[in-house]
């Protein structure tokens, strides 16, 4: 499941070579501001951080910082800026004095997350968009499933959307999951293959050893391809109900959106997903791109990124794809 809104992709070929020079650089340097470990061992706030990476939004990430810090929860913040040009770190510093600020050189997409994990060395991380929080108490109760259940890896939560919290389709798609509530280390809720990227509550160990979202993506449909590596590395990824993200989403259009999501989801073919299926899709959106200018571009995306996923494919263990057969049956 991909998020609406986020960092715009860059141009160039840093996006799926992993940007190592500057993941090295940003380790060496740390976040700005403050990095205190709360008022006790084993608080919340010890245990318990929410990460934003962000492009050139200042305005609304200035209203979620707002709605972050008012939680009862208090959780570390830690924005990770995809390299803006708009003054969005000179007003984190300015007028969040208790917000981490990680500066990134370049716009790493979806790779700021694994970063601002990094960095942040929380147990547990919720990720939030400019243009998304968590509701009072949705935090507390996610630390509370990972607490019980040791092997969830991921809380996928449900997402309210806009100033009238009307519930996101999402919602009722993973609720519907076929994959079943996890028998006996069931976490109260049924187990996952997708989820929305900022709507997400995962285990830092988990998610590190899973190796976080793919660089080869950049951004786009990131979220599937995550939720795969952490079944296959054994961990669960459930949907909870009582855990509630807030999403409001600017009501912009997004040209390319479309073909970028159509892109990633044929490099996670060939990245995790039998030959058959790989070569299958690449074929039908192949015929797709002579009418279609959607698939085309998808296609045309593709092709440079072809070798690196071939390299780098890892397909996954028979008993995770039988259940990303499941659930596309059942869609």
């Amino acid at each position: 499941m991909q998020p609406a809104q986020g960092p715009q992709e860059s141009q160039g070929p840093q996006e799926f070579q992993g940007s190592r020079k500057a993941q090295e650089s940003q380790e060496a340097q740390g976040p700005q501001g403050p990095q205190e470990q709360g008022p006790a061992s084993g608080s919340l706030r010890d245990r318990l951080g929410v990460v934003i990476a962000t492009r050139d939004r200042r305005e609304s990430l200035a209203h979620t910082l707002e709605r972050l810090r008012a939680l009862p929860e208090q959780p570390r913040i830690l924005v990770a800026d995809n390299a803006s040009g708009d003054g969005t770190p000179e007003m984190v510093l300015r007028s969040f004095p208790g917000v981490e600020l990680l500066r990134l050189p370049v716009n790493r997409g979806a790779l700021a997350r694994n970063d601002g994990v990094r960095a942040l060395r929380t147990e547990y991380v919720a990720f939030s968009d400019d243009d998304s929080w968590w509701e009072p108490g949705s935090l507390s109760a996610a630390a509370r499933v990972l607490d019980a259940h040791p092997g969830v890896g991921l809380i996928a939560a449900n997402i309210t959307v806009g100033s009238g919290g009307a519930p996101d389709p999402l919602n009722s798609v993973l609720a519907n999951s076929p994959l079943g509530d996890g028998g006996p280390d069931a976490a109260g809720g049924r187990d996952v293959l997708g989820f929305l990227g900022c709507a997400a509550v995962v285990r830092r160990q988990a998610y590190l050893a899973a190796g976080g979202y793919h660089p080869l993506l950049f951004f786009g449909a990131e979220e599937t391809l995550l939720a795969y590596d952490l079944r296959a590395a054994g961990w669960r990824v459930v949907h909870r109900p009582d855990v509630l993200a807030r999403h409001a989403p600017a009501d912009t259009p997004r040209p390319g959106r479309a073909a970028l999501v159509h892109r990633n989801e044929l490099l996670i073919a060939w990245l995790r997903r039998p030959l058959r299926v790989a070569l299958a899709r690449t074929a039908a959106s192949c015929a797709a791109a002579v009418r279609d200018g959607g698939a085309r571009r998808a296609v045309r995306g593709l092709l440079p990124r072809l070798p690196a996923a071939v390299r780098l494919r890892r397909p996954l263990p028979p008993a995770v794809e039988a259940a990303a057969r499941r659930v596309e049956a059942a869609s």
